[in-house]
Formats: C-alpha cells, sequence, structure tokens
C-alpha cells in the first residue's frame, strides 16, 4: 500500500473539497505522450490508484513507461465499531489524495495510440470519478 514514510503531523483534518473548484496545479501532460485525467472531485485511496497502476502496466505488455502523478499523502481516520462518544480522535485508517477535476492522474509513453487508449481506459474504470484520455 502506498503511504508517506514521515510526516511532520500524524493526523489531520478533513478538509472540504468543493468540487465545483477546479485543479490549478498538474492539469498539463509533463513526462509522456497520453494521459489519464480526471472530469471530478473525490478522495481517491492508495488501494485505487495501485489498482489502476497495476491495470496499465498489464495491459501495455511491458512496453512504454508509466508515471502517476498523483500520491496518497492525506491520512483518513477512523474509530473501531460500536464505539461512544469521547476517547478522542481515532486511528489511521488509510491515506488518500484528494482529487479535483483537471488533474491528470498517470501519463504513459512509448507505445501507440491504440495500446494508450485501451490502457487508459482500463484504468479510468477503476477510478472513483469520471475520467478521459489527454495526449500532446
Amino acid at each position: 500500500m502506498l503511504q508517506p514514510k514521515r510526516q511532520k503531523h500524524r493526523k489531520q483534518q478533513k478538509g472540504r473539497s468543493r468540487g465545483r473548484l477546479v485543479e490549478t496545479r498538474g492539469t498539463t501532460l509533463s513526462y509522456g505522450t497520453f494521459g489519464l485525467q480526471a472530469l471530478e472531485a473525490a478522495w481517491m485511496t492508495a488501494n485505487q490508484i495501485e489498482a489502476g497502476r497495476k491495470t496499465i502496466a498489464h495491459s501495455m505488455n511491458r512496453e512504454g513507461r508509466l508515471w502517476i502523478r498523483i500520491f496518497p499523502d492525506k491520512p483518513v481516520t477512523k474509530l473501531p465499531p460500536e464505539v461512544t462518544l469521547g476517547g478522542g480522535k481515532g486511528e489511521i485508517d488509510r491515506y488518500v489524495f484528494p482529487v479535483k477535476p483537471g488533474r491528470i492522474l498517470y501519463e504513459i509513453d512509448g507505445v501507440n495510440l491504440a495500446t494508450a487508449t485501451r490502457a487508459l481506459k482500463m484504468a479510468g474504470h477503476k477510478m472513483p470519478v469520471k475520467t478521459k484520455i489527454v495526449s500532446r
């Protein structure tokens, strides 16, 4: 599972993900020729990011290069079931990355258009947001 090696603070406040706001950073292709771009706002868990990576790597048949443009560095806490109020904040349950519309999730290079489209389309099915395939 993807998680940070070290953090300044172990637990974090929830924050507000206002989906109508679009991303200002990470919206253009920086490394590859093709990319997968988010069209909605959501929290992407480390497991979802890893599932997309595996799908892309498998469908490219060990050809080309893959870049993951997001990293789950936001800790989400959860209290155990059937616990009464009080007792403080729960332990860290998982790590997420807050995605906003416009963010590039994955980039690939070194494969033809058909292979790239198939790989990114299959990865888009694993995502909790609507996505689209972008190219240079």
